[in-house]
């Protein structure tokens, strides 16, 4: 198997950003069509993107969930209105559906994340869900998308839980990457990881770990700091081609079997995710120190460390098997993971993660 990395076209971070997006979607073409949440056409738009209002795009609102039922209705809006470039404007779910709709449309996407919660935006594959929010399946598109628009005016203005999970999602990036160049297992574009990604996964670690207590604080007193550009980035950017160019295992499948848990559904992907990297500490047998920082970095932004942190009050065995099972299906990237790993072993993992965090919570 050959290496092989991806990259979104362009990526550009800064203060009032959006108002470039006019200019950008005539390099790609004529008519636009803008999906976005509700709360995004009425508050971020009007405050943010003036001179993107005045471009009057076709704007669509999201359904709510990136599933099979709403991809083939925006499909039809695609179709109707004769478009030929695709806008996603908004969190994971708008962004993923916005992708693979432009996808099967062939058409270039462009893509503007008002929340630094998860990897997506940066990325050339989305995941759907049932449209009662169980995962699954991951869509790969041809290409990634042609511009990534980060506005730090907005992601500043954003509640801080957003960019705390995005860390989450981040927090992962490098521990799976490693397990993969350790097995030589394929990333999510069709090949083994590059010594790029390899090195941006990595910086993505380092980031989180000096960079990331900051960036809360500043997103608390809602002002942009270097903290909270450089964890914006880290989690858009470096985790985006560092998932993506290097690989998954064990975290984001974790992620995938908790969502056969109803109680975890209120919980967002990163929160999740961040279970999920340390139930593969545990499931690995990480060094002291390592869990040690990576518990202590949890703790410090507010990821979750134990079950109630993600909902699940009540760990009964009967029913965390069913998500362990989830984790482990044919195919799963817990699979990247250079031990043996059934159910059993996931089980254990994941409860051996929670006693260790409600142990550190009563020191």
């Amino acid at each position: 198997m050959n290496t092989k990395a991806v990259f979104p076209g362009q990526y550009v971070q800064g203060k009032g950003v959006l108002n470039d997006l006019p200019v950008l979607i005539d390099m790609f073409g004529k008519k636009c069509l803008l999906l976005c949440s509700q709360s995004v056409k009425d508050k971020i738009l009007p405050e943010y993107g003036a001179d993107v209002l005045a471009d009057k795009p076709h704007i669509e609102i999201f359904n709510g969930e990136c599933c099979e039922d709403e991809l083939i209705r925006i499909s039809f809006v695609i179709q109707n209105y004769d478009v030929d470039v695709v806008v996603g404007m908004g969190g994971g779910k708008v962004i993923d559906t916005a992708k693979i709709a432009a996808d099967r449309a062939n058409l270039p996407v462009i893509i503007i994340p008002t929340i630094a919660s998860t990897d997506a935006p940066c990325s050339g594959c989305a995941v759907t869900y049932t449209p009662d929010g169980i995962f699954e399946a991951v869509h790969y598109q041809k290409k990634n998308p042609a511009v990534v628009l980060v506005d730090l005016n907005i992601i500043a203005n954003a509640p801080v839980r957003f960019l705390v999970a995005g860390m989450g999602d981040a927090l992962a990036t490098w521990f799976e990457a490693r397990s993969c160049e350790l097995t030589k297992s394929p990333n999510e574009c069709g090949g083994l990881t590059t010594r790029v990604a390899l090195n941006i996964a990595e910086l993505c670690y380092e980031t989180l770990l000096e960079y990331g207590e900051s960036a809360k604080s500043a997103n608390e007193k809602k002002i942009i700091t270097p903290a909270l550009e450089y964890i914006t980035e880290a989690n858009i950017l470096m985790s985006g081609i560092g998932f993506e160019s290097s690989g998954l295992a064990a975290a984001h499948a974790v992620h995938n079997g908790l969502t056969a848990l109803e109680e975890t559904h209120a919980f967002y992907h990163g929160e999740k995710v961040a279970f999920g990297v340390l139930t593969g500490l545990h499931l690995t047998n990480a060094p002291q120190d390592e869990m040690e920082r990576v518990y202590s970095f949890c703790e410090e932004v507010g990821l979750p460390t134990c079950f109630v942190d993600i909902g699940i009050t009540n760990p009964d065995k009967t029913r965390l098997i069913v998500a362990a099972e989830k984790t482990c299906v044919t195919g799963s990237s817990i699979h990247h993971e250079a031990v043996i790993v059934t159910p059993e072993k996931v089980l254990d993992a994941m409860l051996a993660a929670d006693a260790y965090g409600r142990a550190r919570k009563h020191k």
